[in-house]
């Protein structure tokens, strides 16, 4: 191996930020840039010894010193963790643990306190201006777009029939009368009485059969009423009064709904009611084959901006002192509508999750998508984590990433 030039070995024992970015290629923090540039990095690089390596891999806290977040002309104070009590050593060892492999794939982890950034890093593929897929957090986008049409008086309130705004696709499939008293709170809360369950796969409604139909629209509106076999339990003897299943096709045809009571595509509407009072300048939603936006899922968002719909949510609907979507709706979504699982529970199109803070058993409400994606929010701490992540389909991802903000954010927590 060719022998490193000795002032490039000398600054890179000084420079933790350099340092940090070497040993650990997949990391790379959100600090100012080393004025060493990219090749010297290499080069430091590429002269560590084995026997170096493998003894900073065996001491975390060399990962990288701590440094707040950076401010950019984007509307988020920042601020200094260290000087607000939190354990700092905590974000250094969830570095340490993200590049040893323990949580795969993550890309992003921003956290928000008392309205300014105090933590934010940045891994694998994953960087301040990336577009992150969050896949289902967007039901919870979804449902402050269906708040924002009750505010400006498009909507009546989330009691209104849901079928009545969609006339034109009359006849549907399998009519049935109960059809007609299905309500926005009932796909809100994923407790209708359609046949619809994305953790089944035989359910009819379950969201794989709906990507290879080309009316989405039609598809929801005609599945048929779900029965009760006599081992399950019924809405009326459910917690809350209602049987919860996880349906993707409800919460596309919420968004359908808004865009009809709107006149608008769901994209325009949720930039002009939600993102440009929040100063989010960068989305991309999808749409349907039949081009209607789609309120299921798979809207792609920066983690900064990801950090603000949680703040603005955790502040009671406002950003910067301006009421965004009323505080009547965000305390309708965050109250728990119907039991999920056993260890969570669901308000509006948001989760409810039990951690443990400061030796105390704590809700969390989370907006949640496949892959591990997560925007935790507590209102009463004022935080909020963004953790994005790119763990597709894998099972384990939810779990681990529960158990990243359990045993490191929340017990940095001051």
């Amino acid at each position: 191996m060719p022998a490193c030039p000795q002032t490039h070995a000398a600054q890179g024992l000084h420079n933790s930020s350099s340092r940090f970015q070497a040993l650990h290629p997949a990391i790379v923090r959100n600090r100012v840039s080393s004025s060493l540039g990219t090749s010297i990095m290499r080069s430091r690089f590429s002269c560590l010894t084995l026997p170096l390596l493998a003894l900073l891999a065996a001491a975390p806290g060399l990962a990288g010193a701590y440094q707040p977040p950076q401010a950019r002309d984007d509307g988020w104070a920042v601020a200094d963790a260290a000087a607000q009590g939190w354990q700092v050593e905590r974000f250094g060892e969830l570095e340490a643990a993200i590049a040893k492999g323990t949580f795969a794939d993550v890309t992003s982890i921003v956290v928000a306190k008392d309205g300014k950034l105090v933590y934010e890093a940045y891994f694998n593929k994953g960087g301040p201006d990336v577009l992150n897929d969050v896949r289902s957090a967007t039901k919870s986008v979804t449902s402050l777009l269906v708040g924002a049409a009750i505010d400006r008086g498009l909507i009546p309130n989330a009691q209104a029939g849901v079928y009545g705004y969609f006339a034109d696709k009359r006849p549907w499939r399998n009519p049935d009368p109960r059809k007609d008293k299905f309500t926005l709170e009932d796909l809100l809360t994923m407790s209708s009485l359609w046949d619809c369950d994305d953790d089944n796969p035989f359910s009819d409604g379950n969201e794989e059969r709906m990507y290879v139909r080309e009316d989405w629209t039609g598809f929801v509106l005609g599945l048929p009423i779900k029965g009760f076999a006599p081992w399950m339990t019924r809405p009326e003897n459910s917690p809350h009064g209602r049987s919860f299943s996880y349906c993707t096709a409800g919460s596309f045809l919420l968004g359908a709904v808004v865009e009809r009571a709107s006149g608008q595509p769901l994209q325009t509407f949720a930039a002009q009611a939600l993102e440009q009072p929040l100063g989010i300048t960068r989305s991309q939603w999808n749409r349907s084959p039949e081009g209607v936006g789609m309120g299921g899922g798979g809207t792609r968002y920066r983690s900064r901006d990801l950090a603000k719909l949680g703040q603005m949510v955790a502040d009671g609907g406002r950003w910067q002192g301006k009421t965004v979507i009323s505080k009547a709706w965000i305390d309708a979504a965050l109250s728990v509508h119907a039991q999920a699982r056993d260890d969570a529970d669901y308000g509006y199109q948001f989760w409810r999750f039990r951690f443990p803070l400061h030796g105390q058993q704590t809700g969390v409400w989370a907006m949640s998508g496949n892959g591990g994606n997560y925007v935790f929010i507590l209102p009463e701490q004022r935080l909020v984590a963004v953790l994005t992540r790119t763990a597709f389909n894998q099972r384990n991802a939810h779990p681990q990433s529960q158990q990243l903000f359990a045993d490191y954010l929340l017990k940095a927590m001051p």
